[in-house]
């Protein structure tokens, strides 16, 4: 994403403010603040926002601490300028929207589309079909765009690729008929969500808009959503106001989001009129679609993790069969190399692995300096080795393998690759297996494998403080970090993917070896993790 540059400078300027030594507090802060304020403005959002936003920081910074000034200790204060900075950019990003529409199954939900031409109004349908198919909901699509010439025939390829059932025309001309032809065939075969979508128009065209509101009357949407494109920055107000006078929207979707530096203007221009942003689009792809929240969004932005979004984004393209499966094998001890295909094709449904590290605190920066192509490639070879094993052998713990050696010349002759490649995927998953060991003896005597996180068994309850903490000890470690990065497959080793395991994931004895540095331990420690 663009915007990852904005996360960096804003990071960028409180860190500098966090380690500044040189200058008194109330001077840090106010440097802080330029930096902050020219990276929002380069960024094209509203002068008279970020005017607010830099007011509201100074004044609850050096307020609360010369209130407290005597009593406050150095960490205190570093909690206090994180703290701030984080609720200040989620205030000015937030619609301040608490009713936001939630369709509800065994009922028809009829949701229309408007927004201006070119804005991906059409491709964000599909994306929306696909993100309540995958929830259980009964989706149709309506075309009700006979303006634009291929209009029916690019949503006809959308809804065929996505598997989900659409309705059109290539004879009638009223949108209104269609429309309601379509709503009313789908409400007849108990949809539980129907999709229209309408012609695209600019707010000079009357017409347009006419024909807008005549559709509106037809159909009788729940919910009216507004697609606009966050390359045209704060414009986006002026947009959102005047269709808002005519269609009475309740929510937006911000496309684009993934190649435009004016994305945080045109969210924070759109929070300005009050109207909810729901969804994002990152990319062009039907899964590059994510739900909004201001805080999973500044938390993504300043590089602090969004474990919301990516258990989210894990249950969307999960299935819970195996997710139970492997769970339970898990608490047996045992990973078989089937539980590590099916992980591999989870993963691979999440989307780039650029697109999940920025959801992992302190990920982002890093696989931001890996081939993406190269792990891409790498995940795929992986796929082709275990799509050449049987299931006898996908059902083992691969010792089988080391029993009958011939079974890797067969499968590395099937996969079209050496059977060094089918050796590097045993080994991740015997190690793999190993962890699964450890996770068993943990619970055994009493202990959770790794305790914290709700909802998540496993995973440490992080705070946004802690991997700050966290980031500041990797720049003060040079080597620490270069051992990350050749982990992840980063600059500085031989090959193309240094310390990249098979499918362009971990390297799982790099890790293991990394773990028992002394830093790495406390670091550990520090998240509830005891190594």
């Amino acid at each position: 994403m663009v915007l990852a540059n904005l996360g960096k400078r804003i990071n960028g300027a409180v860190n500098n403010a966090l380690s500044n030594t040189q200058d008194d507090y109330a001077t840090s802060v106010d440097i802080m603040l330029k930096a902050i304020v020219t990276a929002l403005l380069e960024s094209d959002v509203n002068i008279a926002l970020v005017s607010k936003l830099r007011g509201n920081i100074r004044n609850k910074l050096l307020d609360k601490s010369a209130k407290g000034n005597r009593s406050m200790t150095n960490a205190q204060t570093k909690k206090l300028i994180h703290k701030t900075v984080f609720e200040e950019l989620c205030d000015l990003v937030d619609a301040k929207e608490t009713q936001v529409f939630q369709p509800k199954k065994k009922k028809t939900n009829v949701i229309m589309f408007v927004g201006l031409q070119g804005s991906g109004k059409t491709t964000s349908c599909t994306k929306l079909a696909v993100y309540y198919s995958k929830r259980g909901f009964k989706v149709g699509l309506v075309c009700a765009d006979t303006f634009r010439a291929g209009a029916f025939d690019q949503l006809k390829q959308n809804a065929i690729k996505a598997r989900i059932p659409f309705y059109g025309s290539y004879t009638e001309t009223d949108p209104a008929k269609v429309a309601a032809e379509g709503v009313a065939k789908f409400k007849k075969e108990k949809f539980e969500i129907i999709i229209v979508d309408t012609s695209g128009r600019h707010r000079q065209e009357e017409a347009l808009f006419q024909e807008m509101i005549e559709i509106s009357h037809v159909v009788k949407p729940n919910q009216t959503i507004m697609v606009l494109d966050a390359s045209i920055g704060q414009a986006a107000e002026q947009q959102s106001k005047a269709f808002k006078e005519s269609s009475d929207f309740g929510a937006i979707i911000l496309t684009k989001m993934d190649g435009h530096a004016k994305g945080g203007g045109a969210i924070s221009a759109v929070a300005a009129t009050k109207t909810p942003i729901i969804f994002i689009g990152t990319g062009e792809h039907i899964h590059d679609f994510e739900k909004f929240s201001p805080k999973s969004f500044v938390s993504k932005l300043l590089g602090i993790g969004d474990f919301e979004g990516l258990m989210e984004q894990f249950q969307t393209v999960s299935n819970k069969e195996d997710t139970q499966a492997l769970m339970e094998n898990i608490s047996q001890g045992k990973f078989t190399l089937l539980d590590f295909q099916k992980q591999l094709q989870t993963m691979m449904k999440m989307g780039p692995l650029s697109n999940i590290a920025q959801m992992i605190p302190g990920m982002g920066n890093i696989m931001g300096q890996v081939n993406e192509e190269e792990a891409s490639r790498s995940m795929k070879k992986i796929v082709y080795i275990l799509d050449s094993m049987n299931k006898k052998e996908l059902e083992s713990d691969g010792k089988i393998f080391i029993e009958q050696p011939s079974r890797m010349v067969r499968v590395a002759k099937g996969s079209g690759t050496s059977i060094i490649d089918v050796e590097n995927v045993l080994m991740q998953q015997q190690t793999m297996a190993r962890m699964a060991q450890t996770v068993k003896q943990s619970s055994a005597g009493g202990k959770p494998g790794m305790p914290g996180m709700p909802n998540m068994p496993g995973m440490p309850n992080i705070s946004p403080q802690m991997m700050q903490q966290a980031q500041q000890k990797l720049r003060q470690n040079p080597g620490m970090m270069q051992n990350m990065m050749n982990m992840f497959g980063g600059p500085g080793g031989a090959g193309g993917m240094p310390g990249m395991g098979a499918g362009g994931m971990p390297d799982m004895n790099q890790m293991m070896k990394m773990m028992q540095d002394p830093q790495m331990q406390q670091m550990a420690k520090q998240f509830g993790m005891g190594m």
